[in-house]
């Protein structure tokens, strides 16, 4: 199956045609959240070069291990909150649902955006409890 006939792991409902592929093809995410869920597809996709790119340079690791063992399956996305905290930087609070060895788990973050140039960027997160991977 093609990645565009796929419904968006998002959880927006659309396809992914027309929904996160346009922000992995090269597009800007108009928002903090537009970014976050694009980086959650990218994530069950295993788009490295998509998230190391929308990682602000400050805090970017050099590579990330989307092949480690376990392998998570992700599941569902739930964004609980979105907001400017300024004319260029936001939050986005969600919880990420995944299965890996065998149980399932969640990932519950605050995560923080800044936006240059026109471009948002993921600089990092803050765990909420339980929510670590």
């Amino acid at each position: 199956m093609k990645k565009t006939n796929l419904v968006c792991p998002c959880g927006s409902g659309t396809s992914y045609a027309a929904c996160c592929a346009h922000w992995h093809n090269g597009a800007a995410p108009p928002t903090a959240e537009a970014l976050m869920r694009s980086r959650y597809s990218a994530f069950v996709l295993r788009l490295e070069p998509y998230l190391l790119a929308t990682w602000h340079s400050t805090t970017r690791p050099e590579s990330l291990a989307l092949e480690a063992e376990p392998v998570p399956k992700w599941l569902k996305l739930e964004i609980k909150r979105h907001s400017a905290t300024g004319p260029d930087t936001a939050i986005v609070e969600f919880i990420a649902y995944y299965r890996a060895g065998g149980q399932a788990h969640q990932l519950h973050e605050v995560s923080r955006f800044v936006c240059e140039k026109g471009r948002w960027y993921y600089i990092d997160g803050e765990f909420r409890l339980g929510g670590q991977p």
